[in-house]
C-alpha cells in the first residue's frame, strides 16, 4: 500500500488538472497561433508559466485504484500488475483468464 499522503497528493494535482483546464486551453492555442503578434503570444506563456505547476496534466501520476502503487500499472484497467493477477484469479475481472498450455 502506497502512502496516504502520495496519494492524497496526486489526488491534489487532478483536482487542480480539472479546475484550470480550460484556462490552460486557452492559454495553449494563444501561444501556438502564429499569426498573432508576438508580444501577445510572449504574454499568454507569461500567464501560463503563472498558473500552478501541479495543475499540468503531465504531473498527475497514474496510480493502482487498490492499492496506490504507481508503477506497473495497465490503463485500460487502472489497476497495478499484482492487483489484477489477484483480481483476474479470483474471477473479479470479466474477460480475463489465466494462461495455461
Amino acid at each position: 500500500m502506497a502512502k496516504r499522503s502520495s496519494i492524497e497528493k496526486n489526488n491534489l494535482r487532478k483536482r487542480l488538472t480539472a479546475q484550470y483546464k480550460n484556462r490552460r486551453d486557452n492559454l495553449r492555442a494563444i501561444f501556438r497561433d502564429k499569426d498573432l503578434p508576438a508580444e501577445e503570444r510572449y504574454a499568454a506563456m507569461a500567464k501560463l508559466s503563472e498558473l500552478p505547476r501541479n495543475s499540468s496534466k503531465t504531473r498527475v501520476r497514474l496510480r493502482c485504484e487498490l492499492s496506490g502503487r504507481p508503477r506497473g500499472n495497465y490503463r485500460k484497467f487502472r489497476l497495478s500488475r499484482i492487483a489484477l493477477r489477484d483480481l483476474g484469479l479470483q474471477g473479479m475481472v470479466p474477460g480475463l483468464t489465466k494462461a495455461s498450455w
